[in-house]
């Protein structure tokens, strides 16, 4: 099958390190990009992945943020699907009892109550800077804005967040979407969307889910592996992820997805 559409996560899928693609991935992708399109599909923000997008030489494709809540073509807004600031209250509430950190984001703009390591690592990934602001401050604001959370992300040890996940899936699995990073941390989106949504909106009439290869490495992928044309996981995949894709590669620190393009695509 020829696909016309390469779509894939970035962290730990794409990515060789925690922020950059290797010179052999960028070579493959600078060999099949000129037949087929080329979409970063991620839970990142627009200026982190824009970077990559640069160094791909896929700027003027679109790209997928957030987990897909928001869509952009260049500087162009496609979609964007937010969590309201009444439920990002009542996720602050459940936080600040069990002393976890949010951090908050809406287009390119992130918020975080304090420095941490975790944030440290975060900056260097993503080569952004966060604003230091109390969560409450933030949130007023966003009501004044009328905005809300493109993502939302909740910072504790492995107990608190277990804790916080259970509470958050028995009050708010109506309304958003709550993925397990690791245990530590839990990132949160709008029910409404996912990386599957996003791309199908994309797509619309001018393709098929078939028409696209995919490329993921854990839970906020599967629906996008199981659903497209040909799922492929990285080797070092969560095992749900490896068990719904059609096939699995090397892991990501080995350039998996650029030895999969070279063995598999425009031969």
């Amino acid at each position: 099958m020829t696909y016309k559409i390469l779509c894939s996560d970035l962290d730990g899928t794409l990515l060789t390190t925690k922020s950059d693609v290797s010179n052999f991935t960028i070579s493959q992708i600078e060999r099949v990009k000129e037949r087929m399109q080329i979409i970063l599909v991620s839970a990142r923000m627009p200026k982190a992945m824009h970077y990559i997008q640069q160094d791909l030489g896929v700027l003027h494709e679109p790209i997928i943020c957030y987990n897909g809540a928001l869509i952009l073509h260049g500087d162009k807004e496609l979609k964007s699907t937010v969590i309201p600031a009444l439920c990002i209250e009542n996720i602050h509430k459940i936080a600040e009892q069990h002393n976890i950190k949010l951090g908050l984001y809406y287009k390119d703009e992130w918020y975080a109550e304090i420095d941490s390591e975790r944030i440290q690592k975060e900056k260097v990934h993503t080569k952004v800077e966060p604003v230091f602001k109390n969560t409450t401050e933030t949130i007023l604001d966003w009501k004044l804005r009328k905005i809300g959370a493109h993502k939302i992300m909740l910072m504790g040890t492995k107990n608190t967040a277990d804790i916080a996940y259970k509470k958050l899936e028995e009050s708010f699995s109506e309304e958003i979407n709550i993925y397990r990073s690791n245990d530590t941390l839990i990132e949160v989106s709008p029910k409404s969307v996912s990386k599957l949504s996003a791309i199908i909106y994309l797509i619309k009439d001018k393709y098929t889910l078939d028409d696209i290869i995919s490329f993921g490495d854990n839970y906020n992928d599967i629906d996008m592996l199981q659903n497209t044309g040909c799922g492929v996981a990285v080797g070092n995949a969560r095992e749900e992820a490896k068990r719904i894709s059609n096939y699995v590669t090397l892991k990501n620190t080995e350039d998996g997805v650029a030895h999969y393009v070279k063995e598999n695509l425009f031969n």
